[in-house]
């Protein structure tokens, strides 16, 4: 059964940092594409940063400069580091993982195939 499990959230006051990691299988993690969701709450879910298997990455807008994602292979474990944290990245934090080739740069939750529990970021003062 593919699974993957999140944890490092947490609560942080604003201007600090936090790591997500996004523990699983090692078939779960040598997909094509890994990503990083979130869900706050009343909001629809959306894309935060993806990486390939040839480590290319994306990000969306919103958190660029901010927040990093990395992947120890190895160990099949995908990162999310998040600096300088706003109450607005307070959410639900999912990562995910896709078999499909060429979009991993859209961030689009419908593009990505398996899905972790979440692990819960809350950004307050």
């Amino acid at each position: 059964q593919v699974q993957l499990v999140e944890s490092g959230g947490g609560s942080v006051q604003p201007g600090g940092s936090l790591r997500l990691s996004c523990a699983g299988s090692r078939s779960t993690h040598n997909t094509y594409c890994m990503g990083w969701f979130r869900q706050a709450p009343g909001k629809e879910r959306e894309g935060v940063a993806s990486i390939t298997r040839d480590d290319i990455t994306a990000y969306a807008d919103s958190v660029k400069g901010r927040f990093t994602i990395s992947r120890d292979k190895a160990n099949s474990i995908l990162y999310l580091d998040m600096d300088n944290l706003k109450p607005e990245d307070t959410a639900m934090y999912y990562c995910a993982s896709s078999l499909k080739r060429g979009y991993c740069y859209r961030l689009l939750s419908g593009d990505f195939a398996y899905w972790g529990q979440g692990t819960q970021v809350t950004v307050s003062s």
